[in-house]
């Protein structure tokens, strides 16, 4: 009997199990005789590895400040546990402790290349910033106490933590251990005071003597402590609480700020009164009385210079009258007070002076404000004090970003065409210096193709920026609502009432980089096609179509449901799309009752439009209001520069423009695109003999129901979903839901954006967000809506008998249909402004599981074949002889690869839907390769990308996974866990675009950029900048001869005498716990697992190795010369005792 290896079948049953059921699939689709050609893939595995790269934009929910004077590095800590740290422009970095405790305190080594960060969790970390990630080296938990305030000295190694109980402990920042000197709180106040003084607020040394520490409780009491004698030198006590203190350079004087708006100076010498009293912002009152109280002064600087007075800075401090009034930055600089008003609230502020030395004269020169949505630098050696301009990508959040889109590998002359418009929109009056914050080196940018993110906005803005080589820089701003009427006042309102707030959101944006056409839809119904130009232009009359899109529905089971067929329109004329027939009464504006009709959102501007060097408007698409219905908002788009055409779609149908005729050609509801077959109807219908048009336009109207009464609710939730930044669209992101009918029902009556009724941290598996297909009767009509959620013009086989490609579009429903609309496009020249496109439904039907998001094709080597686009062209040329030359030139299809391929061969469609991915081969319309992609979950995006000279699909699933498959044949390449879905906000801006870039909005004010790809990950530690460089640390001010002599000057302590073990004793071990941190060589770790990470472990490696070794030759040495001098000592004792007898010794 023949012996059975099990092993030999399980080891074939694992080669195969990846392939086995892919293979099982094809055999069943395709007979072996009938098989697709082999196309050789070259993408595996192991050109894939996902990693995040960089985060641009303003820390979001700011909370903590601090700059190294010397390095000249700052940085930011946020209420999410985030560490921001910026150098020069093009130089930061973001860190995050794991925590995710907010940051309270940060305070650099200056100088040292490291960073100590307090948190609200009561944990100190050391962060090394001598590499190019950061890392955390040690972690001191406190366990008994709160950690409220910390202090290190210049140049010192011992931190001082002052805690909600009033006591101060010190920290060594070497070994992060706790000293055993502690300054208690019951020590430091007067014995017969009763009361606890409140948390320690503030801890400062002398800048004359390190031994002095002055401490402020927040009660109103400051003590200063002689650290040597460990007793109060002097106590100082004022009625209001303190929220500041600082010192005056020469150690003499300092001063407090205080909760009632007043400053108090104090001499250190004179405890009984402050010398003197300042209300900055109170009002003086007469008969010597106390000024009114004002706002707490939450923080103020005392900064001297050598030639003149010393600035005082603070924020707060402003009248209780001043209602309305802006958050200020006060800065008083001898009799002159300058009161700055700032657009958002003031988090922290810092003074940037010339010398990091506190006893020296502090010659300031300019102050960081940071802001609870901004970061402003003044300028103080300008009159006026001029803001500087920041370099910074942190205006991101100008307005909430509500769409965004990523282009890797743009066409070289993009960049600097929108760079060149764009300088002319910069502001005037920025301070004239260079941005002093400039620490830090850049990376080396290994990458040689441009990239380009365009972000829409809640107010109608759309913002171009560079983003190649990891660096983020604004292009160009481009404002949509220039060319709508602004309403004066609150009743003159008749339109914009969609949505209250934010009437030009930007939605969904689509853009040739090659054409530089941009189109975008916007939340109130209505699409603007721009051109890019040069030239400024005057427009006399803003051209403007408006569209009547109708969803039907039809109860009445009857073959005469359909009594108006499709009038043939000449598409020619100028004018828009004419009033719907008046056979149904049901549409026509009716004044009886009220209803609004055949009115669009917003009303375009009938003035002349100045419109500068950039985007320029071509055509205005609004759709109508319908029978006091509101139009649906668009929920897909796409342009086309060769055909001359745009198409858009919502729930209630699609609708396609000639932008150069400006003629509406196509307008169906979604029930008469997809005809009898539609398998999610309500009613059987008689088959529709009018299908195909004549001409060029098709109008299909139908009644619609009334919900006006359900709308509001929904109105305000989009209202409060663009507030929180989190208005959704995305080209299929998530099916826009439909009217509904039923009062129960009403959270989801007109969902202006996808599920607006989500909430920020909303569970994946909520039902609201996994789409039901159900069938039951409450959610039939929703059922029945589908909406069109891909779009994508091509040139390819549009029907199965077809022996050559021609232009056409396909469309994706949120139901899964695929339909193909094939395009009659006129010769080019003259002829195409001349004559019609005809469009006409093919009749091809494909079907997938769950919403269509992506289509792209392949030709049959398995290239990809982007959409055929006309290169761009000044189009405001004054010569005539130049306009005819260009339209010469224009063809349908002048840059399509597949114009030029032989009729035998084939292509491939390339089909993504929430749930599955298909490649169909054309144009026998054969299923050639399937994979489900996600059984429980659905997929949020998925794009076709480029990636090694080759391409793939790379899909983000709402469970957190991201995946990408190899193309045609749809192998598994990736599969990582990333990110759970908790807004909508990710869903809304994720994207892929080519060479394994991603992105998507981190946080309402930050972008999160990161590859897939394993070469991007092994050059990203070349390419990120350095933090730290060395620099010499400035010389310490001359004493002087005469302050040597009488011993004034800076009297220096020997803290490691003071608070070292041998003297203080070990801290108790209950107080504080610490955890050493994955910094050094787990921080290089940290960094791409490449080849670059490799050596630079290996060097770290061969620094320690060196370093063991010296260690070991020292030790070495000092065993041979303790050798040498104990044979001495021995060849001395020998020679004394050489001749004495035993009895001698």
């Amino acid at each position: 009997m023949r012996k059975f290896n099990i092993r030999k079948v399980l080891d074939g049953l694992t080669a195969g199990s990846s392939s086995a059921s892919q293979q099982q699939q094809l055999q069943q689709q395709h007979p072996p005789g009938n098989r697709e050609p082999e196309i050789q893939e070259t993408l595996q595995s192991e050109h894939f590895q996902l990693c995040k790269t960089v985060r641009h934009g303003f820390p979001y929910q700011p909370s903590a400040l601090a700059f190294d004077p010397v390095q000249k590095i700052l940085a930011v800590g946020t209420q999410t546990g985030a560490l921001r740290l910026f150098g020069r422009p093009g130089v930061e970095c973001y860190c995050q402790h794991d925590s995710g405790a907010a940051v309270i305190q940060l305070q650099f080594l200056i100088n040292e290349g490291a960073l100590v960060s307090a948190l609200a969790d009561d944990t100190l970390h050391l962060w090394n910033l001598r590499q190019k990630r950061p890392a955390i080296l040690h972690s001191l938990k406190f366990c008994r106490e709160r950690v409220t305030f910390c202090h290190l000295p210049f140049q010192s190694k011992w931190l001082y933590v002052g805690t909600e109980r009033g006591n101060i402990h010190i920290v060594n920042v070497e070994s992060f251990t706790l000293s055993g000197y502690v300054i208690m709180w019951n020590k430091a106040i007067e014995l017969s005071s009763k009361s606890h003084p409140g948390p320690v607020v503030h801890i400062s040394d002398n800048p004359m003597d390190e031994g002095k520490l002055l401490i402020g409780f927040e009660s109103g009491t400051v003590v200063l402590w002689d650290l040597k004698s460990k007793k109060a030198d002097y106590r100082y006590t004022y009625d209001e609480a303190i929220h500041s203190v600082a010192w005056h350079h020469e150690g003499k004087q300092f001063i407090c700020s205080h909760s009632d708006g007043t400053l108090t100076i104090w001499n250190v010498r004179s405890p009984a009164k402050p010398v003197q009293t300042i209300t900055p912002h109170g009002k003086q009152l007469k008969d010597g009385k106390k000024p009114e109280p004002c706002k707490p002064i939450l923080k103020v600087e005392f900064k001297t210079t050598r030639p003149g007075e010393p600035f005082i800075i603070l924020s707060g401090g402003l009248s209780y009258d001043t209602v309305g009034r802006r958050p200020c930055l006060t800065v008083m600089h001898g009799k002159s007070t300058a009161v700055l008003e700032m657009d958002y609230s003031i988090v922290d502020f810092l003074t940037l002076c010339e010398t990091p030395y506190p006893n020296d004269f502090q010659e300031p020169y300019a102050v960081v404000v940071l802001l609870e949505k901004d970061l402003v630098l003044i300028d103080l050696a300008q009159n006026g004090y001029p803001i500087f301009e920041n370099p910074y990508p942190l205006s991101i959040h100008e307005s909430p970003v509500t769409c965004c889109e990523y282009f890797a590998d743009c066409p070289v002359d993009l960049i600097p065409a929108l760079y060149s418009v764009g300088a002319r929109q910069k502001r005037q009056g920025y301070s004239k210096k260079e941005w002093p914050i400039n620490g830090g080196n850049w990376g080396l940018g290994a990458q040689s193709y441009s990239e380009i993110i365009i972000t829409g906005h809640a107010d109608g803005s759309v913002k171009f920026w560079d983003a190649s080589a990891i660096n983020l820089q604004v292009l160009y701003k481009l404002k949509t609502s220039k060319v709508f009427e602004k309403s004066r006042n609150k009743d003159d309102k008749p339109n914009t009432d969609i949505v209250d707030e934010d009437p030009y959101a930007i939605q969904i944006i689509s853009w040739c980089p090659e054409s530089r056409m941009l189109c975008i839809a916007g939340v109130s119904a209505h699409v603007i096609i721009y051109r890019f130009s040069k030239q400024e232009v005057i427009t006399e009359v803003i051209p403007m179509l408006e569209v009547r899109l109708l969803y039907e529905i039809s109860d009445v089971e009857s073959p005469e449901g359909e009594q108006a067929p499709p009038l043939p329109t000449p598409v020619g004329s100028a004018n828009p799309q004419p009033v719907p027939p008046q056979s149904h009464p049901s549409t026509s504006s009716s004044s009886s009752d009220g209803l609004r009709d055949n009115v669009p959102c917003l009303k375009v501007k009938n003035s002349p439009l100045k419109q500068s060097p950039g985007y320029q408007t071509e055509l205005v698409i609004q759709l109508v209001w319908v029978s006091g219905e509101p139009p649906q908002q668009i929920t897909s788009l796409a342009v086309n520069s060769s055909y001359g055409l745009v198409v858009f779609g919502n729930c209630s149908g699609i609708a396609m423009v000639d932008y150069l005729q400006k003629a509406v050609l196509l307008n169906l509801g979604t029930i008469e695109l997809c005809g009898s077959s539609d398998p999610y109807r309500r009613e059987p219908r008689s088959p529709r003999k009018s299908r195909q048009p004549s001409g060029g336009m098709l109008i299909v109207t139908s009644c619609m129901c009334s919900i006006s009464s359900l709308y509001s609710e929904s109105v305000k939730k989009l209202r409060s979903s663009f507030l929180t930044g989190l208005c959704d669209i995305s080209e299929g992101t998530v099916a826009p839901e439909d009217r509904c009918k039923s009062p129960t029902s009403a959270k989801m009556s007109r969902k202006l954006s996808l599920p607006t009724d989500l909430k920020p941290d909303l569970d994946v598996k909520d039902n609201s967000f996994s789409r039901s297909r159900s069938s039951s009767v409450t959610s039939i009509d929703k059922e029945s809506r589908e909406a069109i959620s891909a779009l994508h013009f091509c040139e390819t086989f549009t029907r199965k008998a077809d022996s050559a490609p021609s232009p056409c579009l396909w469309v994706g429903t949120t139901l899964g249909t695929v339909l193909v609309i094939a395009l009659n496009l006129p010769p080019g020249g003259e002829q195409r402004l001349l004559q019609p496109v005809i469009v006409s439904p093919s009749g091809t039907i494909l079907r997938l599981k769950g919403a269509v998001l992506r289509m792209a094709f392949l030709d049959s080597t398995g290239c990809l074949m982007p959409p055929a686009y006309e290169s761009w062209k000044e189009h405001n040329v004054p010569e005539e002889k130049d306009e005819k030359e260009k339209l010469k030139k224009r063809r349908p299809v002048s840059v399509s690869p597949s114009s030029s391929q032989e009729i035998s061969e084939n292509q491939y469609a390339v089909i993504c839907s929430e749930k599955q991915a298909k490649v169909i081969s054309l144009p026998t319309q054969n299923c050639a390769y399937k994979q489900n992609i996600t059984e429980t979950s659905f997929v949020l995006r998925g794009d076709i990308v480029s990636l090694s000279n080759s391409i793939c699909l790379a899909c983000f699933c709402a469970n957190g996974h991201i995946m990408t498959f190899s193309l045609p044949s749809l192998r598994p390449l990736l599969d990582v866990y990333y990110l759970p879905l908790t807004n909508m906000r990710i869903a809304r801006t994720f994207c892929f675009t080519n060479n394994g870039q991603a992105l998507y909005l981190v946080s309402p004010t930050e972008i999160q950029r990161l590859t897939y790809s394993q070469e991007t990950c092994e050059n990203l530690q070349e390419m990120l900048g350095e933090l730290f460089t060395p620099v010499e640390t400035p010389e310490a001010p001359n004493r002087g001869f005469f302050k040597g002599l009488f011993g004034g000057g800076a009297q220096s302590l020997d803290r490691e005498e003071l608070f070292g073990e041998s003297s203080s004793g070990k801290a108790s071990r209950s107080l504080a716990q610490h955890i050493p941190g994955p910094g050094g060589i787990e921080g290089v770790k940290g960094a791409a697992s490449g080849v670059v990470g490799e050596l630079a472990r290996a060097r770290l490696a061969l620094d320690e190795r060196g370093q063991k070794l010296s260690d070991l030759e020292e030790r070495t040495a000092a065993m041979l010369s303790s050798a040498d001098s104990f044979s001495k000592h021995a060849h001395e004792m020998m020679l004394k005792y050489k001749d004495k007898k035993w009895y001698q010794f």
